[in-house]
């Protein structure tokens, strides 16, 4: 889990999502730590896009990958649940 005070959203990462992410080359692993970290403070940046058809589901582009996670603004909590390169990402 990742916090970073009051007023701020907790990022939980799956367990699936996590493998992902420590398989990726080092390079792009730390960029996009960095990013999911960020949406602590503002879920929706503007570099996010809405997935079509899933109410509370956001996609974040990372160089070639993507970060696929979703926004419960009630319990301020946001669960990353894939990450993966652009072409295997909505798989």
């Amino acid at each position: 889990m990742i916090s970073n005070g009051r007023g701020s959203y907790n990022v939980f990462i799956l367990p699936s999502a996590r493998r992902e992410l420590e398989g990726l080359p080092h390079k792009d692993a730390g960029r996009i730590a960095l990013a999911i970290a960020s949406l602590v403070s503002n879920p929706r940046p503007p570099q996010s896009t809405k997935l079509v058809g899933y109410p509370h589901d956001y996609r974040l582009r990372s160089g070639r990958y993507r970060v696929l996670y979703i926004v419960q603004d009630q319990k301020k909590t946001i669960t990353v649940y894939k990450v993966g390169h652009r072409k295997d990402a909505y798989r």
